[in-house]
């Protein structure tokens, strides 16, 4: 597809017998995803207009257009919804899209490049950007704050990092 699209939910299976599904939200606001619509599936095969049902755990009971049975809803656990960028609401000068920093070459205060940004993960305590390249064994999470990150520059494809001492090699 040419239009850039990001993630904002995936399914985590069916939600009863009739057809709804677990909805799990990626959004900071999570019912914004019912506005963002429709959404489709990573390869752009399919496209599905959501209703949002009740909260559930984990996300919420949802109905997508075309999904009618227990079946057709256990047949998409796992699948990943997008929405296209441009119905996305825009961002303060100090917030990035995930989609955006994944891909981002990561260099230290001094130019080193130090790698690439992987993944962001959000495990509740803040993000930490998943960091691999030359020299590194595995990856480094580094933690995605102002003191760590002081300067994300998109337009020219990177990030300068100030990491804790010893996090790299």
């Amino acid at each position: 597809m040419s239009e850039a699209r990001v993630c904002v939910g995936a399914i985590a299976g069916s939600f009863g017998v009739r057809g709804e599904v677990r909805l799990k939200s990626f959004c900071a606001e999570p019912t914004a995803i019912a506005g963002y619509g429709p959404l489709s599936t990573e390869d752009g095969g399919r496209r599905f207009e959501v209703t949002l049902g009740r909260p559930v755990k984990g996300g919420f009971a949802a109905r997508l257009s075309g999904v009618t049975s227990k079946e057709a809803a256990d047949a998409l656990r796992g699948t990943r919804l997008y929405a296209p960028r441009a119905k996305l609401p825009d961002l303060a000068e100090d917030e990035f899209y995930h989609a955006d920093l994944i891909g981002l070459a990561v260099v230290d205060t001094g130019g080193q490049v130090l790698g690439r940004v992987r993944a962001v993960h959000d495990h509740g305590a803040g993000d930490l950007l998943e960091v691999h390249g030359p020299g590194l064994k595995s990856t480094v999470l580094l933690p995605f704050t102002e003191t760590c990150v002081p300067t994300v520059d998109l337009a020219a494809g990177r990030l300068i990092a100030d990491p804790p001492d010893g996090l790299f090699p």
